[in-house]
């Protein structure tokens, strides 16, 4: 998904006294360490910081590991929404029936996933339980699942915080309760109660 995308999301932490700045990139396009240092880049114009991220399903795997990459880069807390930190059983599934091309340059990042969160990050994840997305085409989703990627994928060692919500995968990014939370997130290092 562009950055377009986020425009709801961007509106709602604004209203709770962010400023938001979108990181647009082209995951079919672009290989993931353009985009990864593309976004240190970016994150090293708005030092000192402190400088927050908030990315949605791959792009919260791209801030995870811009931050694991980049030594330097400002301060600041991540809120990953619905990003498979584990690996994608959706995006392996498609690459088992020949559709890897559809997931884009970053197929074998949203396949592997992270082994763990960057060191000295407070990383919170927001993870949907409203199995509503094409991802249950592909993939074997045990348990709760937000359509397109299981409430286990979005869990790695090292998490400040973790809470599923009954949202879908897509629905993430227009749910004021997502905002909400990542917001707090953003203020305090753990979900709000």
């Amino acid at each position: 998904m562009r950055g377009l995308s986020l425009v709801p999301l961007a509106r709602r932490l604004e209203a709770r006294g962010f400023t938001t700045h979108r990181f647009d990139y082209a995951s079919l396009f672009q290989w993931p360490g353009a985009t990864v240092d593309r976004l240190a880049a970016e994150l090293r114009s708005l030092a000192p910081g402190p400088v927050h991220l908030v990315g949605h399903s791959l792009g919260g795997l791209m801030a995870l590991e811009t931050l694991s990459c980049h030594a330097g880069l400002p301060p600041g807390r991540v809120v990953c929404l619905g990003s498979p930190l584990a690996g994608s059983s959706a995006a392996r599934g498609m690459a088992m029936n020949h559709l890897s091309p559809l997931l884009g340059r970053s197929a074998t990042l949203l396949k592997a996933g992270l082994v763990n969160v960057p060191s000295g990050r407070e990383v919170g994840v927001v993870a949907g339980s409203r199995a509503a997305g094409l991802g249950r085409l592909f993939g074997a989703f045990d348990g709760p699942s937000d359509g397109t990627v299981a409430v286990w994928e979005t869990r790695l060692p090292g998490l400040a915080d973790h809470r599923v919500l009954p949202v879908s995968h897509t629905g993430m990014i227009f749910s004021a309760p997502v905002a909400e939370l990542a917001a707090g997130f953003l203020r305090d290092g753990r979900f709000p109660a």
